[in-house]
Parts: C-alpha cells; structure tokens; sequence
C-alpha cells in the first residue's frame, strides 16, 4: 500500500461547490502567485542588500513586505488547487508566468525602491483584473482574495511612494 500511495501524482480536481472549475480564474490566479514569488524573492534580496542611510528603515520595511508575501503564496496557491487546478511546481513555471523581472543588478537604495514600487503597482493592477474577473464569475472567494492582496499592495505603493517623494 504504501509504494502506490507514494506513487500519487496531483491531477486536476472536480470540486462541486457550485463554482465549478474556472480556468481563467486559476490562471490568473496563477499569474498573481508567480508575480508574488519574484517580487518576494526580489524583496528579500533588497532586504540583505540595501546600504545607505535609509539601511535600518528600508531593512525593516522589505522583512515586513517579504513576510507577508510569504504567507500568501501558499494562500494563493491553495484556492488555485481549491478551483481544481495545479499550482506550479517549479520557479520556471513561475518565470513563464510572470509579468514582473528578476534583478540582474545590484541597484542603490533609490533604485531599490523605485523598482519595488512599479513591481507593487503592476501587481495590484493585475489583481485588480483577477478581482473583476471573479466577480464576474461569481467566485467571491478568489474575489475576496484578490482584494485583500490588491490591499496589500497598494499600502505598499503608498509607503514607497512615501519615501521616494520630495
């Protein structure tokens, strides 16, 4: 028993809670998870890295941002399964969904936060399209979830734009 059971593969699911399975949803969904994931990594990468004499409150602020992010990747890529689909399983999946770019550099603390910034807005662009789209769908729970990281997102703008005034 135990070598079938350890010879499972996860497959496409058929829930019946009435929402039936909603490929445009899921996909969305899994955009918003990769895009997620790259800015995370990103973040914590600004996080190790950042110098200057913003260090101490961009190092808190980028720990907190990653933090959260963290957390709502697997958020996110439970209600993708609780639709029926597969989440990816590897960061070139990810990559092949993304609309955001991996640093190649090593950019100063403005740079740093001004790519964080565009990063947080296209997200919460695309979540604001995820949030529509379930909406349209009936799916509140994938709606819920969008608004809530749409939220996120945007106080991130507002902190970072804060920042980066003059």
């Amino acid at each position: 028993m135990t070598s079938s059971v350890l010879k499972t593969r996860p497959t496409p699911a058929k829930p019946r809670t009435g929402i039936d399975s909603k490929p445009e949803i899921a996909n969305g969904l899994t955009g918003v998870l990769s895009d997620t994931f790259v800015l995370m990594i990103k973040t914590q990468g600004y996080h190790w890295n950042v110098t200057g004499p913003l260090f101490f409150p961009l190092h808190k602020l980028t720990e907190e941002h990653y933090n959260d992010m963290f957390a709502a990747i697997d958020v996110i890529a439970e209600r993708i399964r609780a639709l029926g689909h597969i989440a990816p399983m590897s960061f070139t999946d990810m990559i092949s969904q993304t609309q955001l770019s991996e640093e190649s550099g090593a950019p100063n603390a403005g740079e740093m936060v001004r790519n964080l910034l565009h990063d947080h807005e296209a997200l919460a662009r695309r979540l604001r399209e995820l949030a529509a789209e379930a909406a349209e769908q009936g799916d509140g729970a994938s709606e819920d979830l969008a608004n809530g990281r749409m939220a996120f997102h945007e106080q991130a703008i507002w902190m970072l734009n804060a920042i980066v005034a003059e």
